[in-house]
């Protein structure tokens, strides 16, 4: 009861605060004095009307949009009717973002964290229980939470963009109408989109906003908490949470990542983080004006003055030296001034604890078939050539191992090596030098993408030991990265071999024996389908956390999330919750990219709470250790044959003929490079035939989410489950589903993804003599698994145990629903032939829809 009390009072808060809010601002938006006002502000709402009721008659989009400019304009010129469709586009762009403020600004109404699951309330319940609070004070000894922002290119909204969303969403707190309107008018005249394509560095800079202006406070915020709850209770604090940075650090398949990239940008966020930190001492210095720490406050000012603006300064890792001049001033005001304003230095000197001269790890990654050549290519040099055999490449994996022999040596290149091979190992040189301007822990981790066996891990630590590192100093740690569902079954193996390995053994002791394993959940989607995704990694983690055990490794798990189901996103900290005490969970690690970062982590207050809700799950479920019982026998072979189901389904389909078709010639695939929003190409193989194997995950992911059929979140699902009714297993499933938070998680994702698919957009394509078939069995495959699903969870609808968020889902699909219509009829009108002035609107056109599509779907792409 209480339960259904807390829900209705979140959707009595949601229609209030955000729907009403929305409606009004919104009414105010449509009479703003911006450019051809009139003809937008009153045919918008009209343009809305016939797309819901072009849809439910079943029209094609072309048809849709051609009836309405027939019926209530008089505009009949290919260009007019373009120029309109442009403003309608503008305008949705703009609602969208009204509707993020909106609901942003009543996020602290709509999330409350369970009182239950909060650090305070576990202290406080076990407080009379030493041998509890002596598990618990292990626990957080041993927990760890690393967010790694990445590069990927779904985060749309530029800097100043974001910030008059963050002014916007105060307004709308504060009910400031004058300063709602001034800002409603900015942002219909700032610009959503870059005129050229940004490269690596300015998508790093672009990410810094989120560091400096919610990551620097929040974290600050979450560690004082902790730090205060354990405080309260004798217990000793840690610093728990640590953030990663891939812009800059991430070349795998992309080109325009360099090695001076990588240290451009580590320059960056130190010359940031320093520009934060002079911020907050400006604050101490104007308040802490007392005898006895002018000497040690004035040295300070000028260390970090000159840090932060001082381009000419040779650098250094100096967050040592500012802690003690912070513990300096600290004492002084403790023992002369009854320590007054001592909170505004503890909180900086917390802040230099958890960000050190780094700000956020940049981590380095590259794919194993590089570093493989780079390798081969160090071999045919003097000294390292004496020490292979000329077939070394064609050895088994056996053999291959008995060669290599970690030998520190300083290669005589006998040639010039290709520019990516150069790269590579000036990367690696150049990484010691960022360690020792910025700490080690500003670079320390190097990602091996792709990665099929033990050699392509030792392999690349030999590359370190030939290029200016030795066997004492690799302070590096050497990150395998399991994406396909092959990769994921051969995982444990990999592992067993390089645990065993002496030289590889020698340097995990020297690293603490802690072992980093990324496990690709886009890559694994689009290998095996949902369902397979999922299960493939829940079983590769549970076979490495054995390994790991036996080798006494402690293990960390790197969940490499995108932002959609599809991509291993949803309930993420309900994911972390669900695992039980064979899956190694203390040290929780996953990337956040995209739109995920602006919509979970786009202001300070829903960064804490989502910071808030990891770490929680962490400690709840480390204090519970349960037995996950999908690793009982009988549960294992029902998911193992689900999972195989799900698998062939989705494969039948990935080796449909028409497949690859399909999502070129009825989605914006083709047209992805020129949104001009990443340095990163769509597909791996440059210019060649669109082939799916090349295709990256996230384009795959983007493409079916603007067709509103959302593919790779729920194919096969449906499947997998009728099969089991059909076998008379049908009560089993039901069984275990009641039985496990892990599936629950899987299905509420899946019902998310399904929320945010409308076939009803493309039904007219039953009909269509090339793709009918297709869409039929793509739809088809859609309302067996809503049915089955229903059936399995006992929810009248999709996502009806989450009212709040089904409701946000629907008032934004509704919202963004007459894009959706402007992009397919761009795609329709292109696959006939154009002059090029038509060619080139129509395709800006398409593509300019999907800013705004991504963005209201938050979690997308």
């Amino acid at each position: 009861m209480p339960k259904l009390r807390l829900t209705t009072q979140r959707e009595s808060v949601f229609n209030n605060e955000v729907i009403s809010k929305f409606e009004l601002f919104n009414s105010l938006f449509l009479t703003l004095p911006f450019y051809k006002i009139k003809d937008t502000g009153t045919l918008l709402p009209l343009f809305f009307k016939s797309c819901e009721d072009g849809i439910k008659q079943g029209q094609k989009p072309a048809q849709v949009i051609e009836e309405f400019f027939a019926k209530y304009t008089s505009y009949t010129d290919r260009k007019d009717i373009v120029d309109l469709l442009f403003r309608f586009i503008q305008y949705i762009e703009r609602q969208v973002v009204l509707f993020d403020a909106v609901e942003d600004a009543s996020f602290t109404k709509l999330n409350t964290t369970d009182e239950q699951s909060t650090l305070a309330f576990i202290l406080k319940k076990n407080a009379d229980n030493k041998t509890m609070l002596s598990k618990i004070e292990r626990l957080i000894d041993d927990l760890s939470l690393r967010l790694v922002l990445t590069a990927h290119p779904t985060q749309f909204y530029p800097g100043n963009v974001l910030a008059i969303i963050t002014d916007l969403t105060q307004a709308i707190k504060e009910n400031d109408i004058t300063s709602i309107n001034s800002l409603l008018q900015q942002l219909g005249k700032t610009p959503f989109f870059n005129k050229k394509s940004p490269t690596p560095v300015d998508e790093a800079l672009n990410l810094t906003w989120f560091l400096e202006n919610v990551f620097y406070f929040a974290a600050a915020n979450i560690q004082e908490e902790i730090d205060q709850n354990l405080d309260e209770y004798n217990l000793e604090t840690k610093k728990i949470l640590e953030l990663g940075f891939w812009p800059g650090g991430d070349r795998d398949g992309n080109p325009n990542v360099h090695s001076d990239t990588t240290v451009e940008v580590s320059k960056m966020l130190r010359q940031i983080l320093f520009r934060c930190y002079y911020r907050d001492f400006r604050v101490i210095k104007r308040r802490i004006t007392f005898r006895g720490v002018e000497e040690n406050i004035a040295k300070l000012n000028d260390v970090l003055y000159a840090n932060a603006f001082d381009q000419g300064i040779e650098i250094e890792d100096i967050s040592v030296q500012l802690k003690e001049g912070l513990n300096k001033i600290k004492d002084t005001l403790l023992e002369e001034h009854e320590g007054l304003f001592v909170d505004l230095v503890n909180d900086l000197i917390r802040k230099i604890e958890l960000y050190g001269n780094y700000f956020a790890s940049l981590d380095i990654r590259q794919d194993s078939r590089v570093l493989r050549k780079v390798h081969e290519f160090c071999r045919q040099n003097k000294p390292i050539s004496s020490l292979y055999p000329a077939d070394y490449d064609k050895l088994s994996e056996a053999d291959k191992l008995k060669h290599i022999s970690f030998k520190e040596a300083s290669i005589n290149f006998a040639s010039a090596p290709d520019e990516l091979t150069k790269d590579t190992i000036e990367t690696i040189k150049e990484i010691k030098g960022i360690q020792k301007r910025n700490g080690e822990r500003a670079c320390h981790r190097f990602i091996i993408s792709n990665c099929q066996q033990a050699s392509d891990i030792l392999q690349l630590m030999e590359l370190f030991l030939w290029n200016g590192w030795s066997k004492d100093t690799l302070t590096i740690d050497f990150v395998p990265l399991f994406e396909t569902v092959n990769d994921l079954k051969g995982a444990a193996d990999i592992m067993e071999t390089l645990y065993s390995n002496p030289f590889y053994k020698a340097h995990l002791a020297s690293r603490g024996n802690k072992q980093d394993i990324m496990l690709g959940y886009s890559d694994s989607t689009k290998d095996g389908g949902y369902l397979m995704a999922n299960w493939s990694i829940f079983n590769g983690k549970t076979s490495l956390s054995a390994v790991a055990e036996k080798h006494n490794i402690q293990l960390a798990f790197f969940d490499g999330r995108g932002g959609p189901p599809a991509r291993g996103g949803g309930k993420t900290h309900r994911f972390y919750a669900s695992m039980g005490k064979e899956i190694a969970n203390k040290n929780i690690q996953l990337t956040v990219q995209g739109q995920t970062i602006s919509s979970q982590y786009g202001s300070v207050e829903s960064a804490e709470f989502n910071i808030e809700q990891l770490i929680n799950a962490g400690i709840t479920s480390g204090l519970k250790e349960k037995h996950n019982i999908l690793l009982d026998p009988e549960n294992k072979v029902l998911l193992d044959a689900m999972a195989e189901d799900g698998y062939k389904a989705f494969v039948d389909l990935r080796e449909h003929p028409l497949f690859v078709s399909y999502l070129e010639k009825l989605s914006p695939l083709k047209l992805l490079s020129q949104a001009n929003i990443s340095s990163r190409p769509v597909k791996r193989n440059g210019g060649g035939e669109m082939k799916l194997e090349d295709l990256r995950a996230i384009s795959f992911v983007t493409a079916w989410s603007m067709l509103k059929q959302n593919v790779p979140g729920f194919y096969g699902m449906g499947t997998a489950m009728k099969n089991q009714e059909k076998a008379g297993n049908w009560g089993k499933v039901v069984k275990v589903y009641e039985d496990s938070d892990y599936l629950k998680t899987i299905v509420d994702n899946c019902m998310m993804s399904m929320s945010k698919s409308d076939f009803a957009i493309t039904a007219h394509l039953a009909s269509d003599k090339e793709f009918g078939s297709f869409w039929t069995q793509l739809h088809n495959e859609f309302e067996l698994t809503k049915e089955m699903l229903l059936k399995l969870s006992g929810q009248p609808t999709l996502m009806a145990n989450y009212p709040v968020d089904k409701r946000s889902i629907a008032t934004r699909e509704r919202i963004i629903l007459p894009l959706v219509l402007i992009q397919h009829f761009a795609l329709e009108k292109l696959q006939h032939d154009q002059n090029a002035t038509d060619q080139k609107a129509l395709e800006k056109l398409s593509v300019r829809t999907v800013f705004g599509i991504v963005n209201a779907g938050r979690n997308l792409a």
